[in-house]
């Protein structure tokens, strides 16, 4: 478990972390690494979650067709304006009751209320925006949460290498660990010089070998 606790190239998308330990004489199975992930990434994205700015002013929130063990579900997901994943949840439906109920998470999570909420045109948002923050200026448009939408790919590519979800538990518990540590690998390349992107990696790896020195509470 110290090997991958200490493997930041196992976070990395389309890396199969059984062949990259086999590259170091190490065997391991896919069950020795779905155990680790469970037992080890919560921990991990929490103390990533300490280290984190607090969350900026305008909020982008989306919701995408999960299916787990073959029926459909609703990943709901909210950003910040810098990319920043503030929370996600996983819900069988996307009705009003369920947009508040994710509202409600999101902002005992934050502790604040966000200055702008960014959500599509979905009927559900209106419905927990005027019952969990009214005051909080709502824009809904769905060219305006490009944001948020481009935030679940990194979770539809793990989700294909993994072949699918077999429960609402286990999908919630791996995507709230991965929704943290994924960006932390995940820089904005497009707008950095190569230099910068050398630099700012050096750093977001010194990080994560901070973050993973000790051993998580069990």
């Amino acid at each position: 478990m110290a090997v991958f606790a200490n493997t930041s190239e196992a976070l990395w998308p389309g890396v199969d972390f059984e062949l990259l330990m086999a590259d170091r004489r190490v065997e391991v199975t896919y069950e020795t690494i779905r155990a680790g992930c469970t037992k080890f990434g919560p921990e991990y994205a929490h103390r990533l979650r300490r280290r984190q700015p607090r969350a900026g002013d305008k909020w982008h929130l989306d919701e995408v067709f999960i299916k787990i063990g073959g029926v459909q579900n609703y990943l709901w997901r909210a950003v910040d304006q810098h990319g920043n994943v503030l929370d996600i949840l996983i819900q069988s439906r996307r009705d009003g009751k369920a947009a508040t109920r994710f509202f409600q998470k999101i902002l005992k999570r934050q502790e604040c209320t966000p200055r702008v909420l960014v959500t599509d045109q979905l009927a559900s948002y209106p419905v927990a925006h005027r019952t969990t923050m009214p005051s909080v200026e709502h824009r809904k448009s769905k060219y305006l949460n490009n944001r948020c939408e481009n935030s679940h790919q990194p979770t539809r590519q793990r989700e294909r290498a993994m072949k699918g979800f077999r429960s609402v538990g286990s999908a919630q518990r791996f995507l709230a660990a991965f929704s943290r540590i994924s960006p932390h690998f995940r820089p904005p390349r497009h707008r950095m010089t190569s230099a910068d992107h050398r630099t700012d990696m050096a750093t977001r790896f010194q990080v994560w070998d901070q973050v993973t020195e000790q051993t998580p509470a069990a």
